[in-house]
């Protein structure tokens, strides 16, 4: 049911206009009265907002709305049953909870209940579990609370590109268009989109991103107050179920939000159940979820880079620079054999070790790779470290032995070490 030219849509109590922007252009939306909200971020009254094309999103009203759309969708439609009274009980839960947390926090900073909450979200691929995250982090926000967002999910990337795993404060409800502030988010490369491609890797790197989110959380009462609010792959059978089972246990998640997966949740209960403080609460998965096949997630990861480097609306001008082979650093991390075949048992076969730092010889190979720029001194802190940016290499001259990258901004880079994993970009 597409629509185009200015139209306007009457929304009763509790119900949500769903959209999906058509493909070419982008659509204008405002609310014209009553209160609604895009992922639990209100919609300031009568100002047109304009959304970018693909873009899939929904309006929600808690006591009714009049919308007005100046454009094209792909589709849109009203529906009156969503899952958002659900979702706002467990806000108000958290809420409670951290409103405990900062009394017990003065009072003794050490017990676990001045700990805030530490919400993990699982469930299958388009289950909507970075429409949960938004809205709670936005409820939150809106109530004075500066949760923390980590984002673990190497596909899709909601702070940043994909291939990383992320975390960041959210101070303010997050901007239905512009999605999530990236003012100091902290950044660690994985870089490659699966996490098959190195098991052990993506371990070591939640392990390295948990603990530095915890020394964030060391003296600032009111950040573990707040507490995180944790988005998951949707990849949650085998070593994925592995992976979230490391995940809970490595951030010390205490409410585990499964989302539509009934087997997930009472494999979670079983799981868990020696852990007197953790919760697992199942919930329906978001009403307007639309199963995106490979090609669409592919797709999509492409907009994702080209977003980072061009902008949301083509309002960012990136430099392409050109340096000397000698003037970079490239390290591959994982491959390699780990031991000489001298010390091992006879017939065993070298293994390689998943986490070795191995440097790149600069050839043809990069074109087209997204390269991420340490902050590591020296190449034994590459792992530990997390990254600056990104930049894409568009040339390769073997002759000149140059490189040409394109970079968001101009200057120098901020680190001379770069990474690469599996991450392509074709840029069109």
């Amino acid at each position: 049911m597409a629509g185009g030219g200015i139209r306007q849509v009457k929304l009763e109590r509790e119900c949500e206009l769903r959209i999906e922007v058509g493909n070419d252009a982008p659509l204008k939306l405002r609310l014209l009265n009553g209160t609604a909200e895009i992922f639990g971020t209100e919609l300031p009254p009568e100002i047109w907002l304009t959304f970018p094309p693909r873009l899939k999103f929904a309006v929600f009203t808690w006591y009714g709305a009049t919308i007005e759309m100046d454009g094209t969708t792909e589709t849109d439609y009203t529906a009156d049953e969503t899952p958002n009274i659900s979702y706002v009980n467990v806000h108000a839960v958290l809420d409670a909870r951290r409103n405990r947390a900062k009394t017990l926090s003065s009072d003794d900073p050490n017990s676990p209940q001045a700990q805030g909450p530490r919400v993990i979200v699982v469930g299958p691929s388009d289950s909507g579990k970075s429409t949960l995250s938004k809205m709670l982090l936005s409820w939150a926000a809106k109530q004075g609370w500066k949760p923390t967002f980590v984002d673990l999910d190497i596909g899709q990337g909601a702070i940043t590109i994909p291939g990383c795993i992320a975390a960041t404060p959210i101070e303010m409800p997050i901007d239905p268009v512009e999605g999530i502030p990236l003012d100091m988010p902290l950044v660690y490369f994985y870089g490659h989109t699966t996490p098959m491609s190195n098991v052990d890797l993506y371990r070591v790197l939640v392990k390295e991103l948990s603990q530095m989110v915890e020394r964030q959380f060391t003296g600032n009462a009111e950040s573990q107050a707040a507490g995180l609010v944790i988005n998951t792959m949707g990849w949650i059978e085998g070593a994925g179920y592995e992976l979230l089972l490391h995940a809970i246990d490595t951030f010390n998640a205490n409410v585990v939000l499964v989302l539509g997966q009934e087997k997930l949740c009472s494999m979670l209960r079983d799981v868990l159940k020696n852990k007197p403080n953790v919760d697992v609460v199942k919930l329906q998965k978001s009403g307007g979820v639309v199963s995106r096949n490979v090609k669409f997630r592919q797709k999509s990861r492409s907009h994702r880079i080209r977003e980072y480097f061009y902008g949301l609306s083509n309002d960012l001008s990136p430099h392409s620079n050109i340096a000397n082979f000698g003037d970079l650093s490239i390290f591959r991390i994982g491959g390699g054999p780990q031991a000489p075949r001298s010390a091992l048992p006879i017939g065993a076969e070298p293994a390689a070790d998943p986490t070795r730092v191995v440097p790149v010889n600069i050839n043809r190979d990069l074109l087209h790779m997204v390269l991420a720029i340490s902050y590591a001194k020296e190449p034994d802190e590459i792992i530990s470290s997390n990254v600056a940016g990104f930049v894409f290499v568009t040339d390769i001259n073997i002759e000149r032995k140059t490189i040409t990258y394109l970079a968001p901004a101009a200057g120098e880079l901020p680190g001379k070490f770069l990474i690469v994993g599996s991450l392509t970009w074709l840029e069109t």
